[in-house]
């Protein structure tokens, strides 16, 4: 078996296992069943093991971290994405109804990667940079506290529409369901910062400037000014629930564009790395 066969085998597997997690928080929330909810999370850390045996063995076939390639980059967001929200469900159990949304926005991430181009291509100079690896790892972690940002929204929207289920019911009230939802935006938020900050450094090391109004340099700095704006409005102009809660969800939008699409629009010196 070539090790890109392996690298797909497991990867699917963590697939599977994901969606059984799904399933299984599903049958647990809805149905009413606390005490499965353990098993829901078990189910999927279990997915977790051949998902990192899959990047493991792309780093050894490619020999540089998932950042070249969409199948390598949706794949490590969603990798990403499901620890932080395990770790976050290891501690907050009576969140799990997130769950609900995370997981299945992770698995689609996986899934459109595994049908893209998984061709292994060398390392460009301009990316053997320790600065671009940070570049990297922080943007992740923007994207994993976005995600659950935009879970914790879709839930509060549903508490404020008056919807009812046991569920719904077993999560706090609106203010601190908000007040969570905002603190995964900041907790985002500082990454995001953090990321264009590496950018910068690696940028000035590779061609020689922090800034050169690149797009998808330029959609970045959009997205943190979106996200900036939202924390003030929410923070110092006391905005609503509702508004902060469609707030997120349009500051999510805008992230995956600059994150996902622009770089397929937009010719530039980042699209050169995700085609």
């Amino acid at each position: 078996m070539t090790p890109f066969a392996q690298e797909i085998v497991f990867h699917w597997t963590a697939v599977a296992c994901y969606i059984a997690g799904v399933i299984a928080f599903a049958y647990a929330l809805i149905f009413n069943h606390p005490a499965k909810l353990a098993r829901a999370k078990w189910l999927t850390s279990a997915g977790l093991l051949p998902h990192t045996v899959a990047l493991a063995l792309r780093y050894v076939h490619v020999g540089h971290g998932p950042y070249m390639m969409k199948y390598e980059v949706l794949s490590s967001n969603a990798w990403i994405a499901i620890l932080m929200l395990l770790l976050f469900l290891w501690r907050k159990p009576g969140w799990s109804a997130l769950a609900l949304v995370a997981l299945p926005a992770a698995i689609l991430m996986m899934g459109l990667g595994l049908f893209t181009n998984p061709e292994a291509r060398n390392l460009p100079p301009t990316l053997r940079s320790i600065w671009l690896i940070f570049h990297i790892l922080f943007n992740k972690l923007a994207v994993g506290a976005f995600l659950l940002s935009l879970a914790a929204a879709i839930v509060l929207l549903r508490k404020l529409n008056g919807a009812t289920s046991r569920w719904l019911d077993r999560l706090p009230g609106v203010e601190v369901l908000e007040a969570r939802t905002v603190r995964f935006v900041g907790f985002g938020f500082v990454f995001w910062t953090t990321t264009i900050g590496m950018g910068s450094i690696w940028a000035n090391q590779s061609w020689g400037r922090y800034w050169g109004w690149d797009p998808i340099e330029s959609w970045s700095f959009v997205t943190w000014l979106a996200y900036a704006l939202l924390l003030h409005a929410r923070l110092f102009l006391k905005l609503k629930a509702r508004a902060t809660a469609w707030g997120v969800i349009a500051c999510f939008g805008l992230s995956v564009l600059t994150v996902l699409i622009f770089p397929f629009i937009f010719p530039s010196m980042h699209s050169a790395y995700f085609q």
